[in-house]
């Protein structure tokens, strides 16, 4: 993976323990809000990541290059060969919000009469990022795209696993990206939910959300497929709702959350008491974190398991934030420890809850993993200690 708190997994579960919070000013990517907007930037240049990644082909947009860079260090991770890569039994499922539209000005320019075109015209395509990808490491495989809103990385996974379980594929390579664009920037900030402030998840005075960039991808196996390599933890369950609400906002009553998180633990088989920690979508904006918390409060009782999220340590990466927070609950398992919820003081009025506030070593067996996209897309996934 790659986020605004490190360039490799081994970084980014250092910020976690050190609660470090990668919100900073664009310096990267230039906007009106440049100096006024706190971001998860990732602190590499767009012809920095291209050198580092010898990758020079013509139309190669930003959430390509973070895409290849997190995926580059799964494969390598993952000990597949070559000839197991490009197999037609491997899928490649990723999943983006913005795409190649993170060139705003460029697809602008190519829209109008008088031009011919630039390099980028094949780009700003969702299904761009994948097809690169696609070419590069020889996939023949399945390969899709999913557009969900902020669930779909989360989805992407799901997809992922459903291909192998229904014997559609051997492996899935799954994940997602995003980048800072001016395209969600200012969509963003039209719906007045970026916060002039460092966000603060699940507190009484939170004021919207800080986005961020990033990229995150994980290969799922059958586990008879996996022996001998080293397991980070397995997916258990899985669920995908739609509260059909609102466009942009969930109800009240936290319907899709609650229903998501509940067939989720369905699917896994477990109760609601053998969760042992929640990864919460967790925006900091008015609506979801009470809406999460009513949602949890429905399934678990008045004591639900420990939460936090971790969107004020990387940003709202949108696409990437289910695949980017699946890691991070990956790691609570094999490290067994628990990161700190950043920046939270006083509960919100009504349903009181207190996410996790310090570090902490803890006996972890099943972990909870929750991101709701717009349209009322809510999807829930669980994860277990190998």
């Amino acid at each position: 993976m790659i986020s605004a708190i490190g360039n490799n997994v081994a970084e980014n579960r250092v910020s976690l323990v050190k609660g470090k919070c990668g919100m900073s000013f664009l310096e990267i990517f230039h906007s009106k809000f440049s100096g006024r907007l706190p971001v998860g930037e990732i602190k590499i240049s767009t012809n920095a990541l291209k050198e580092k990644l010898n990758a020079y082909e013509l139309g190669i947009t930003r959430t390509t290059l973070l895409a290849l860079h997190a995926i580059k260090e799964s494969l390598a991770d993952s000990q597949l060969t070559h000839a197991q890569i490009s197999s037609y039994d491997t899928a490649l499922i990723g999943a983006s919000t913005v795409g190649g539209m993170c060139l705003t000005d460029e697809m602008y320019r190519d829209s109008q009469k008088d031009t011919l075109g630039s390099e980028f015209l094949s780009s700003y395509d969702y299904g761009s990022i994948n097809m690169h990808l696609q070419k590069r490491y020889l996939i023949s495989g399945p390969v899709n795209t999913i557009n969900t809103a902020c669930s779909s990385s989360a989805n992407a996974i799901m997809y992922g696993a459903k291909l192998i379980r229904t014997g559609r594929a051997r492996r899935a390579i799954v994940g997602g990206v995003d980048s800072l664009a001016k395209f969600t920037v200012n969509g963003f900030n039209a719906l007045h939910i970026l916060s002039p402030d460092i966000c603060a998840p699940f507190d009484e005075d939170r004021n919207g959300l800080n986005l961020g960039e990033g990229a995150a991808f994980l290969v799922l196996e059958k586990e008879s497929d996996a022996d001998g390599k080293k397991i980070y933890a397995s997916l258990s369950g899985y669920s995908n709702v739609n509260d059909a609400f609102h466009a942009s906002s969930l109800s009240d009553e936290g319907e899709g959350p609650y229903r998501a998180m509940k067939d989720a633990l369905s699917s896994a088989k477990l109760d609601p008491v053998q969760i042992d920690f929640i990864n919460t979508h967790g925006t900091a904006t008015e609506n979801n974190d009470k809406v999460e918390s009513i949602a949890m409060l429905r399934l678990f009782g008045p004591t639900p398991a420990a939460f936090a999220s971790t969107k004020a340590n990387t940003g709202h990466t949108l696409g990437a934030a289910g695949a980017i927070e699946a890691l991070y609950c990956i790691l609570n398992l094999s490290e067994q420890e628990l990161y700190p919820g950043l920046n939270f003081k006083k509960s919100i009025t009504g349903p009181g809850l207190v996410p996790v506030q310090s570090y902490a070593k803890a006996a972890l067996t099943h972990i909870m993993s929750n991101s709701f996209g717009f349209g009322g897309n809510c999807s829930t996934l669980i994860f277990s200690k190998a």
